[in-house]
């Protein structure tokens, strides 16, 4: 999936950029209260956007 596609599909369920790290930028559920780091890549592996749409739900 691309990165920019796994943004798009995060901000639509309503979760917010907190910060840029070194390596990651960490996105907040105001909802659910979760915070989850999205890598860089261009490229992210099916399964670890899935876990991350999971986990931000």
């Amino acid at each position: 999936m691309k990165r920019t596609a796994l943004i798009r599909t995060i901000e639509a369920m309503g979760c917010l950029l907190i910060r840029h790290g070194g390596n990651h930028d960490w996105y907040h559920n105001p909802a659910t209260k979760v915070s989850q780091p999205i890598p860089r890549h261009r490229e992210i592996k099916d399964t670890l956007a899935k876990h991350i749409i999971k986990m931000l739900q």
